[in-house]
């Protein structure tokens, strides 16, 4: 790694570079360009792909709602890319105004161009996340109960049916607070690590709607969940009843994926999809 990275710093002509920390699996290499213009050398492992979905997703976006790519060296699996600020959930906002952040965000995501071809559409992701929670639950010895199964069945068949490309955007597909980073003008958000998706926008509010599992949980869950969905579907335009059904799949997936790797909080997730479960 040491020679990999001098050779890419050498390159690019990066400028007091540091290792970045906080990152779950690339590494990450901060420094100036030439032109004084911050930027960050990301260099994936072996088992990541960085020239798959996340370039494509990079190259199309052309920076709107996404860190800027400037340049790629396909030998190294490295990618120079446009350094941004603050992470979003380190800047001690409330829930409320991240997630009002998050949607100013995604709005600007989705007007980028999509290359559809080239990203995991809609049918194929719910069938996934479908297929996960099944084969996942049966691993784990169903720590679930058999009606939180049955309506992620449900949901997964319908969200695979709902996909429709003439609807179906660019989407993030892991839009949470720690990859939305401070744009470098104005107050908005840009973010980092795409899964990229071609796919409808209520997935990644989907997404938002596992997060803080915690608050939900400090009254009625269902109360409190379809109260959360009603927000979003109110910032974005988008339909309440796809953002909840994608909501309900992230929420099972994710805690699911967590209580496997014991790591998170699973076990809110578990509490949150048993009572949205009894909807």
């Amino acid at each position: 790694m040491p020679p990999l990275l001098a050779r890419l710093v050498a390159k690019w002509g990066l400028g007091a570079a540091e290792i970045l920390d906080g990152g779950s699996e690339a590494l990450a290499v901060a420094g100036e360009l030439p032109d004084g213009c911050g930027a960050v050398i990301k260099i994936a492992p072996p088992w990541a792909d960085l020239m798959g979905a996340e370039r494509r997703v990079l190259e199309a976006a052309g920076g709107r709602g996404f860190a800027e790519l400037y340049a790629v060296d396909e030998e190294a699996s490295a990618l120079l890319l446009e350094r941004l600020g603050m992470r979003l959930d380190l800047l001690g906002w409330t829930p409320q105004a991240q997630m009002n952040a998050l949607c100013a965000a995604l709005m600007e995501v989705w007007r980028a161009p999509a290359p559809p071809s080239e990203l995991e559409d809609g049918a194929a992701k719910a069938r996934r996340l479908g297929g996960f929670i099944e084969e996942t639950a049966q691993t784990l010895g169903h720590p679930l109960s058999e009606p939180v199964l049955a309506r992620a069945r449900l949901y997964a068949a319908d969200r695979a049916a709902a996909h429709d490309p003439g609807r179906a955007v660019l989407a993030h597909g892991d839009a949470h607070a720690a990859n939305a980073l401070q744009a470098r003008e104005g107050d908005g958000f840009k973010f980092i690590d795409p899964d990229g998706l071609f796919i409808e926008p209520a997935y990644d509010l989907g997404v938002i709607m596992r997060e803080w599992p915690d608050i939900l949980l400090r009254g009625d869950p269902l109360a409190a969940g379809r109260a959360r969905c009603a927000r979003l579907a109110a910032r974005t335009g988008v339909d309440a009843e796809a953002i909840w059904r994608w909501g309900y799949l992230e929420t099972v997936s994710t805690g699911l994926l967590c209580c496997k790797l014991d790591v998170f909080d699973w076990r809110e997730m578990f509490q949150v999809a048993e009572a949205w479960a009894a909807d």
